[in-house]
């Protein structure tokens, strides 16, 4: 009898695993789909190790690089004007003591021309709060640094730091230069929003 139950059981087990993927999954918003262009900046928490003090910055234009070799949204400077918002930062396993604030992204330090991919631009990063925590979110520090590179998407003029993300990627070398995974993760969202658009009566 045990055995002849033990199929039924497995079977239910696998069905509820299937249901709770299914509910977790997220679906982009239509404004997404409609967006037309796409503003990256440094997420404001950011900090930087001093042994590589350039690696948030480098992963914006990697980022930035990524979308206009997509061609679906155009990048621009303006965060406040773009549909989109992504929000970038770099991963790392340093400890809190090796790490220091990035004043140029999160103090309204003056960026040199060179920072920006798309253009260049001058004094606080806009629309965001010089004080205030921000989120706390997987990779966040506890005494280490953030251990995960981090993209996120928001609607164009939210601020990252009290907004939630219409679509957010975690993980290791997501941020890699050479694929920027986490646009490549984006890229496959936004392809099945858009067949899930086109299939909806």
């Amino acid at each position: 009898m045990a055995k002849r139950w033990f199929p039924v059981i497995a079977l239910s087990f696998l069905a509820v695993l299937v249901f709770a993927k299914d509910k977790n999954k997220t679906t982009l918003p239509a404004y997404v789909l409609h967006a037309q262009t796409v503003a990256v900046i440094v997420d404001p928490e950011a900090q930087f190790t001093i042994d590589d003090p350039h690696a948030n910055l480098m992963a914006q234009k990697d980022v930035e690089a990524a979308l206009l070799k997509w061609g679906r949204f155009q990048p621009v400077s303006d965060a406040q004007s773009a549909d989109l918002l992504v929000v970038v930062r770099k991963g790392n396993g340093r400890m809190m003591d090796d790490m220091s604030p990035d004043s140029r992204q999160n103090n309204g330090g003056v960026m040199n021309p060179g920072d920006r991919g798309i253009g260049s631009q001058h004094g606080a990063q806009p629309n965001l709060p010089s004080e205030g925590p921000g989120q706390q979110t997987p990779g966040s520090p506890t005494g280490f640094g953030y251990t995960q590179d981090f993209f996120a998407v928001f609607k164009g003029g939210e601020n990252p730091r009290t907004a939630t993300p219409l679509w957010k990627y975690f993980g290791q070398d997501g941020l890699n230069p050479a694929s920027v995974p986490a646009v490549t993760a984006f890229k496959k969202a936004v392809a099945a929003a858009d067949k899930a658009a086109t299939e909806k009566p």
